[in-house]
């Protein structure tokens, strides 16, 4: 009977601590979940075309430019505020970016004023947010309308190409590949993703934002500058936007007016499933990584499945919602764990 109980206390003491390492790195499961769907839609889309080599390149490629955005978002998110206008900031790049390039403007020109247009934007987005307490859910509805419609306006709502042919060195810079295997875009992704890790977990600057996010009141009783702190992230949102608008016009060769529509709500989502907390304070970079890596190969999936792509936004609500609950479940056992800690 000893021995029985002894085993069963093992057993039971393994289980506790896999259940706590999970809670730790929630970054972990949601890669599992991202695993278990590429392993799924291999086997069941039509002659496995899912993990062919054309479109392993084409959703390291596509997906990589939404990713990188949902990694700004993520990070805004932890900081307690949300940008509903990511869409509408990258077609009006875009456009801007052609414009630029098309007077005759040296292309890195046209691709720093673009940067700095973008920055500019989700600048103005922090300074109203929080200069005037409007939340930020009402600011970038209302940037978010502001700019896809100042798009439509100018450019007519046609579609416009870019000669590729003028910029061979650009192009392969943001848009080529590396041995004809990594699309260059998926590097910028994991770059990007590596530097706000760093800003986030190494640098004073992720404190202030963790500590912004949780508790703004606190926050600023120890000196930290709330308002600045959501003004650099949302500056970095738009900065990433533009960067992702440049990427895309050079990746489609053309600029579409529907460009980025639908992706403000997708970046929120891959940041939920990511582990982030709507309330803020809760996140972190690898959790959003994967996140947006789930809701990508979602959408790539869905169409070799033959599904109807209607379907994906009822996915993505059951996803997130799904996550949602998840990440108060976690919530709160985190808590529990930490009363009992604090107990013993």
């Amino acid at each position: 009977m000893n021995v029985s109980a002894n085993s069963s206390s093992n057993i039971s003491s393994m289980g506790n601590k896999f259940i706590q390492s999970m809670l730790r790195m929630r970054s972990l499961s949601v890669f599992l979940i991202f695993s278990l769907l590429f392993i799924v839609f291999a086997v069941f889309s039509p002659g496995h075309y899912f993990v062919s080599k054309d479109n392993i390149l084409i959703f390291l490629a596509a997906s990589s430019e939404f990713n990188i955005i949902a990694l700004a978002v993520g990070m805004l998110m932890i900081s307690g505020e949300f940008d509903l206008s990511v869409g509408s900031i990258l077609v009006f790049c875009s456009y801007t970016f052609l414009q630029f390039f098309g007077s005759g403007m040296h292309v890195f020109l046209a691709v720093l004023l673009t940067l700095g247009i973008g920055s500019l934007i989700g600048l103005m987005n922090g300074i109203i947010t929080v200069k005037t307490k409007i939340p930020s859910f009402i600011t970038t509805l209302g940037t978010m309308m502001l700019w896809r419609g100042v798009t439509l306006f100018w450019s007519g709502g046609l579609q416009e190409g870019l000669d590729l042919e003028r910029i061979p060195i650009m192009y392969k810079a943001v848009a080529g590949t590396i041995a004809t295997i990594i699309p260059v875009q998926f590097i910028w992704f994991v770059g990007i993703a590596l530097i706000l890790g760093f800003l986030v977990y190494s640098h004073k600057f992720g404190n202030w934002v963790f500590s912004t996010g949780d508790n703004k009141q606190a926050a600023k009783a120890m000196g930290i500058s709330t308002d600045r702190i959501k003004m650099v992230c949302f500056t970095v949102v738009g900065f990433i936007c533009s960067f992702s608008a440049i990427m895309q016009v050079f990746r489609a060769g053309t600029f579409s007016a529907r460009a980025g529509d639908g992706w403000e709500l997708k970046a929120i989502a891959a940041s939920v499933v990511g582990g982030t907390a709507l309330t803020g304070g809760i996140g972190s970079i690898p959790g959003v990584f994967w996140g947006a890596m789930v809701i990508s190969i979602i959408e790539n999936g869905l169409i070799f499945l033959r599904v109807p792509y209607y379907w994906t936004f009822t996915i993505f609500g059951v996803v997130i919602v799904s996550s949602v609950l998840i990440s108060q479940i976690i919530e709160r056992k985190r808590l529990a764990m930490r009363a009992v800690a604090e107990e013993t």
